[in-house]
């Protein structure tokens, strides 16, 4: 299997994290865990099914848009398989799509659905690109032409969510709503129209992606991890870590989960 990210125009950096393209000969399933982020994925090879809880599959889109999530999800092919994905900061949806964030938390929708004709012409478009770089071309132009349509001025919340995302602490919301020259009542409410997400619970995730990136690192003890990303204890941290991944911390960073064959 092959994963690879691409950095955004540095114009466009402030709502592009990063494109991302992942591709496999094989069939492959993935686990969709806990993200405070927002993606946008076209499947241009081939098409996943989600597994229900109950192991029941349905057909997933080959265009569409994942909002922040806090649940698990899986998805499976059988088949060989290439995708391409946007991995956008959260405040993408209002921005973007003209919705506040929290309508797409833990829910993933057809392009066409949210975006009707445009979003069918813009999976027509990626589906019949050539390559990596001609999809970071043709998404960097609809996202300059959306923000140029929609355009919004910057707002604290932006930099908040930036920074939570970018330096995690422990600070509360009371502290937050300070450092941004906002009410905590307006600080509420502003970052989960942006976000998706309260801002507790859009901290814990990030925590806990923060978390899964020390797979691979030289070996540490759950306790060290843990410590590490700010938990209170071992204990704290595996019960957060089940909450948003499905699995005990063990079986992930074991490498034999599943969860991290992309990452391999």
């Amino acid at each position: 299997m092959r994963y690879e990210t691409i950095p955004p125009p540095p114009h466009l950096a402030h709502i592009i994290r990063f494109f991302w393209v992942m591709e496999g000969e094989v069939g492959y399933t993935h686990y969709n865990m806990a993200d405070a982020c927002v993606e946008m994925l076209f499947h241009y090879r081939g098409c996943f099914d989600e597994i229900a809880d109950n192991g029941e599959r349905s057909r997933s889109f080959t265009a569409g848009i994942q909002g922040a999530c806090h649940v698990l999800r899986r998805y499976t092919i059988e088949t060989g398989f290439s995708m391409f994905g946007v991995y956008f900061y959260p405040q993408a949806i209002p921005l973007l799509f003209s919705m506040p964030a929290s309508e797409l938390t833990n829910t993933a929708a057809e392009l066409s659905y949210v975006l009707k004709r445009t979003g069918a012409m813009l999976e027509e478009k990626m589906m019949l690109a050539k390559n990596t770089a001609e999809r970071c071309s043709i998404i960097s132009r609809f996202t300059e032409e959306r923000l140029a349509a929609q355009y919004t001025n910057t707002l604290p919340v932006f930099a908040a969510i930036r920074d939570i995302i970018h330096q995690p602490s422990t600070h509360s919301i009371r502290e937050l709503s300070k450092q941004y020259y906002l009410s905590e009542r307006q600080f509420e409410r502003q970052f989960k129209q942006y976000a998706g997400l309260s801002p507790k619970l859009f901290s814990r995730i990030i925590r806990f992606q923060t978390a899964t990136s020390f797979y691979k690192r030289d070996v540490m003890s759950l306790g060290s991890i843990a410590l590490e990303c700010g938990y209170y204890d071992q204990s704290h941290f595996i019960n957060e870590f089940r909450i948003f991944s499905g699995m005990h911390p063990k079986q992930y960073f074991s490498g034999r989960s599943g969860a991290t064959d992309w990452r391999d």
